[in-house]
Order: C-alpha cells, then structure tokens, then sequence
C-alpha cells in the first residue's frame, strides 16, 4: 500500500520487483495489439555469416574478471577461466550454431536481480534504486559478438555519427564536454547569445520498444542472422525467416 515502509526483506524485494516490472513497457508509445516485426532474408544475408573463431573465443575466456559473479547457470567465470583452452572449441561450434539457427537458450536469457543499487533521494523511494542483474557468462561471451557486429555494420553505414560519444569505445562525457565548452567560449567571446538545451530521458532503456528497436536496427541493414537471434533474445520468434 502507497505509504507503507516495507521492513521484511521479502516484503522489501516484492515492492521492488513490482516497481522495475511497472517500469518496464515493450510496447510504449507503440499501438496496442502490435507484434514484433517480420525479418525478411536480404539476397546474401546467410552468406555474410561471420565465423566465430576458436582463438576469440579462448582470448575472451582468458580475459574473464574471476572475481565477477555467476549467473542462474551456476557457471563461474572463474571456472571458465581456468579451463578455457578446453571449452574454447565446444562453445566456437555452439556459439557459430546459435548465430546461424537463431536460437538463444534460455538461460542467456535470464536475469537475476541481486541487489538494487541507491542512486539519489529519498531511500524509501524504490523510484531511486536502480537493479543490477546477474546474468550467464556465456551469453554474455555471445552478446560481444553480437555487439561487434553491430557497432561495424553501423559505422560501415555511418549510422553512427562522430557526434556520437556515449556507449563508444574510447568516447566518455569529458570528450564530448571538451569541444561543448570550447564551443561555447569561442561563442560568447564573440558576445554571441548561447541557449543549451537538458534532455533527461527517464528510464530511457527499460521503456524502449522491443517492435521499434528491431525495425530501426534492420532499417540499417543489419544481416538476418545476427536480427534473428536479437529477436529471439528479446523473446520473440523467427520461424517466418525458415
């Protein structure tokens, strides 16, 4: 009930859980009833296939955090770690079978959320927590590929501008701060009028459409593989490619 503290940690959790579940909307600003979009097979999608190659594979395990924590697999990156030379191969053919058929399994695709981070405000306020999930290691390993793919087919059509800073390698909010104020002092020693405009989108990720995520990503021309397995990550289904 709206103004109750919850004390128990059961009843603590509940109210969390019922307020980043409200937060979350896959079809927001996306009119009622709408399905997630069919993916057509572009003429020589399936042969652009990139291969997943052994050595990536045992480079990524090596370079795993020990002291980063489990998923709901119960699969330790510490144990991955030390036995990647023997897992490298098995999860190249698995990985390379998931990009091609576009199944996910089930455990890449569940979060547990362990413990809510306080960002600001009133801590009684569960609007101020931000969750923190734990996810399989493995799928995690996939996700970079996915990732990789993604970032090269952008900039290979420049839908990613130089504009750009956040979520880029290399890019932070001092680099775009940097040429921000020397813009602007360029402009006001020139006794220009300068007006800057804030956006703040609240809960900007956990309100993105899954139906309009996925057309603006095909839209630039990503191949059907790697479309079809994002969709089947974000839960949908890709028998119409078959």
């Amino acid at each position: 009930m709206r103004g109750n503290i919850a004390t128990k940690d059961e009843e603590r959790a509940e109210v969390l859980n019922a307020f980043f579940t409200s937060v979350f909307n896959s079809q927001a600003g996306y009119p009622q009833g709408s399905q997630l979009p069919l993916l057509e097979d572009r003429e020589g999608d399936w042969n652009k296939l990139p291969i997943i190659q052994e050595e990536a594979i045992n480079d990524l395990l090596c370079h795993l955090d020990a002291y980063k924590s489990m998923g709901l697999d119960r699969i330790h990156p510490r144990v991955l770690r030390e036995v990647a030379e023997e897992l490298a191969k098995t999860l190249s053919i698995s990985y390379q079978q998931s990009w091609l058929t576009g199944e996910v399994p089930d455990d890449w695709r569940i979060a547990s959320v362990v413990i809510p981070i306080y960002k600001k405000g009133q801590k009684e306020d569960p609007g101020n927590y931000r969750p923190v999930s734990l996810t399989s290691v493995p799928g995690k390993i996939m996700e970079r590929f996915i990732l990789s793919v993604l970032t090269r087919q952008e900039k290979d059509n420049q839908g990613i501008r130089p504009s750009q800073h956040g979520f880029m390698k290399g890019m932070s909010c001092l680099t775009i701060l940097i040429p921000f104020y020397d813009q602007v002092t360029h402009l006001v020693d020139e006794d220009k009028a300068v007006d800057v405009v804030y956006l703040d989108f609240s809960e900007a990720f956990d309100t993105v459409p899954h139906s309009i995520l996925l057309e603006k990503v095909a839209a630039h021309g990503l191949n059907g593989c790697a479309l079809c397995w994002i969709k089947n990550w974000l839960g949908g289904q890709c028998r119409e490619l078959w």
